[in-house]
């Protein structure tokens, strides 16, 4: 009574179960939803998909050309200049000749115009470095990640040691590798992986699934290319120290190849070594100062192309080659080649490799892709951009490219150099055409050191990452063990199946947290509506007789069953056991009966010509003794044979009553209920019911609602009535029915 009094302290309001809802609401019948979506050919329809596949098509008649486009001319050439020292350097990461990095640099820059939704990406070779991270804040520098994985794929499927051959000089024969078939076999593979990359891309973007990149969390991304920076580093102290290594891959094989290096020492080459420090420390200290004066400088001073140019110069001057025995670049041919069809024979042995490619790829570009839509207003198509990624890919490797994402380092010089469309990307590419055409067979005398030297200053700020260690320590464990899992797994593992691992523990985590969720009891804040776990907060107070049940994870087959066993444990009384000890006394209870049964059916035997009573009066204790015997209780019969006996109680069979009589279910972060978990919520409504308590389900979601009728939850015991749109209204509820009972049982004078 006091309970109703405290909860009516506002004007009432009438309560309504989900079966009264839906009646005075007007529910209307679950849509049946459509995966199919109906289209009709019409000329309006072949418009919005060619303005959809081809976004140029909209935007560019729109270009305002006054205002943009000296801006993205001069953007364009800045882009344009960077790409040459970055495309030479990550050809050789990925263990191909240098001049596919130039035409990786050309083929998809131009494609992108024609497909791409975000205005200031700058697409390019995935090389894993510094400023390639998803943030807007990043120093220039590209990304390294794909040029690595298929660098360990074209040393594990095309190493050296199957070119090698014997070549006699001056009389003598010498096994060597022959380069030039090398090159060619690795070229076709990696034309071939790439490729498959783009129909996985295009492919997956048809079909809608630009959400797969969810599943690849922050410390995941994080903890994967921080590693990966670690592969890359390890890659090219064989052309800092200028010493030979074999080719090693799979497991374990970074650290094979950092031993072997570490046993090679003492055979360094000198000149090679001081050729890569000078140029490690030139490159770093200018672009320490373009970040520093990155507000004064009209654009970031071209360090890495100055260093190329004046080192090429030295070493053809020079002849560091001959004299010092410092590696070069070698013949870089110079034209375009014809397309060439792919090796399809290679698709069965890298399609797991092209897959994860294609994730990581596209990954990176809707990222970046999202924060210039983001800083400048206007919208990107996730499903378009890993479309158009699938489509620079694919077309790219009939021309000898490997696979391409989007680079922060030069979408940030885009941005910043007044670069406002993808105009400056066709400027950029315009300038890698004349560098392939007229300028880069100059470059044949370029040491391998200047280009490994360019690679590791820009794995500076992949490193700082190291610092997430301290900030995830102090704010989340689990995307720290995440981040960590996945760093070591791809140490290890490398990198194709270390990202799979890393998925695969990223993935573990989210069940896990699924099947330890915060159980908690409910308790009413004074004089409002508001019900919060009366362990966190003082002023939470239970409501006499109920039980409010509320868990922070929805409900499915994993974590259902710890659901039902935490509720019964929070409920203070264990349930199990009392529905054990009322079967036993129900069981004993029948015995007696029949027995009481029996002894009656002996004493009409005894008295056969006596006429039936309709009622057998109460025997005096003694005699029940000599019949029943001592100490055994029988209920006793209703007079009227033919009228059902009381339904036993837990106090009639002198057991324990719980100290709550209702149990209400917050459903509230429940989200969908799968035939597992109706089972349990059957199991639950029932066992509850065996010890007298009635069960309520309040906040249940109307999809939730719908799966449970789906599932044939509801039945005579079981109705909507025990559903109710929120919390209080399932207390206010409770409340007046036991009040009304409570007055329906007391005795009128």
């Amino acid at each position: 009574m006091a309970a109703e009094m405290v909860l009516s302290h506002r004007v009432p309001h009438k309560v309504l179960s989900e079966a009264d809802l839906e009646e005075v609401a007007q529910r209307k019948p679950p849509a049946k939803r459509g995966y199919l979506r109906k289209t009709r050919c019409s000329a309006s329809t072949a418009k919005s998909l060619l303005f959809r596949f081809l976004p140029f098509l909209h935007w560019l008649p729109r270009y305002p050309v006054k205002d943009w486009l000296l801006g993205d001319i001069a953007s364009g050439f800045s882009v344009g200049i960077m790409h040459l020292p970055q495309g030479l350097a990550y050809a050789l990461l990925a263990g191909l000749p240098p001049v596919t990095g130039l035409y990786s640099s050309f083929y998809p820059v131009f494609l992108y115009f024609f497909f791409g939704t975000s205005r200031h990406n700058s697409v390019e070779v995935l090389v894993l470095t510094l400023d390639s991270l998803p943030t807007p804040c990043l120093s220039p520098g590209p990304f390294a990640v794909i040029s690595v994985m298929i660098g360990s794929l074209t040393d594990s499927l095309m190493p050296s040691e199957k070119f090698l051959e014997s070549v006699n000089i001056n009389g003598t024969n010498i096994t060597m590798v022959n380069e030039e078939q090398r090159d060619a076999a690795r070229v076709e593979l990696v034309a071939t992986i790439t490729i498959l990359t783009g129909i996985f891309q295009v492919a997956l973007g048809l079909l809608q699934f630009g959400f797969v990149v969810t599943y690849l969390s922050d410390p995941l991304v994080r903890g994967y290319t921080t590693a990966a920076s670690v592969h890359v580093l390890v890659s090219q102290l064989k052309n800092v120290f200028g010493v030979s290594l074999n080719e090693h891959s799979g497991p374990l094989s970074l650290f094979v190849t950092f031993i072997e290096i570490c046993q090679k020492l003492p055979g360094t080459n000198v000149g090679t070594l001081v050729t890569a420090i000078i140029a490690m420390v030139a490159i770093f200290i200018v672009k320490e100062l373009n970040h520093k004066f990155a507000a004064k400088l009209p654009m970031p001073i071209p360090i890495e192309l100055v260093t190329i140019i004046i080192s090429t110069g030295i070493s053809y001057g020079v002849n560091l080659n001959a004299k010092f025995g410092i590696s070069v670049v070698g013949n870089i041919p110079s034209g375009l080649k014809p397309p060439v069809v792919p090796n399809v024979s290679y698709f069965g042995q890298v399609a797991g490799n092209a897959f994860a490619i294609a994730v990581v790829g596209y990954a990176i570009c809707i990222s970046l892709g999202k924060i210039f839509a983001l800083k400048h207003g206007y919208k990107v198509d996730s499903n378009q951009e890993l479309i158009a990624l699938g489509l620079c890919n694919f077309l790219g490797g009939f021309f000898q490219c490997f696979a391409i994402s989007c680079s922060m380092s030069r979408s940030l010089v885009q941005e910043s150099t007044g670069g406002n469309s993808q105009v400056a990307g066709v400027i950029a590419s315009l300038v890698i055409l004349v560098t392939i055409l007229k300028i880069g067979e100059l470059f044949r005398d370029l040491p391998k050191a200047i280009l490994a030297a360019i690679i590791i200053v820009n794995l500076k700020g992949m490193f700082k990452q190291f610092n997430d260690l301290c900030v995830l320590w102090k704010s989340n464990r689990v995307d720290l063990m995440v981040w960590i899992v996945t760093f070591v797994a791809t140490l290890m593992l490398n990198l194709d199946i270390g990202l799979g691992a890393s998925v695969v523990f990223g993935l573990l985590t989210v069940i896990f947290r699924t099947q330890l969720p915060h159980y908690s009891i409910l308790g009413r804040i004074a004089d409002t509506d508001v019900y919060r776990d009366v362990a966190e907060y003082q002023m939470a107070q239970e409501v006499p007789g109920v039980k409010i049940f509320c868990s922070s994870s929805t409900l499915y087959f994993a974590n259902v069953e710890l659901y039902a066993e935490a509720l019964k444990k929070k409920s203070g009384i264990n349930v199990d056991r009392l529905i054990e000890k009322k079967k036993k006394a129900l069981k004993k209870l029948k015995k007696q009966q029949k027995k009481a049964e029996k002894e009656k059916a002996k004493r009409q035997k005894v008295l056969p010509h006596c006429r039936r009573p309709l009622w057998t009066p109460s025997l005096p204790q003694h005699a029940e003794d000599r019949v029943n015997g001592p100490g055994v209780a029988v209920i006793e019969l209703s007079r009227a044979e033919d009228s059902a006996p009381p339904e036993p109680t837990l106090r009639t069979l002198g057991l324990p009553q719980p100290g709550f009589h209702a149990i209400i279910l917050d459903f509230s972060p429940v989200n969908f209920v799968d035939t597992v978990s109706i089972k349990i919520l059957k199991n639950i409504f029932r066992d509850f019911h065996e010890i007298e308590v009635d069960v309520f389900i309040a906040s249940c979601p109307v999809p939730v609602l719908a799966q449970l009728e789906q599932g044939n939850f509801f039945s005579s015991a079981i109705t909507k009535h025990c559903f109710f749109p929120s919390v209080h209204d399932a207390v206010i509820h409770i409340s007046r029915e036991r009040h009304q009972a409570l007055v329906s049982t007391q005795p009128r004078c």
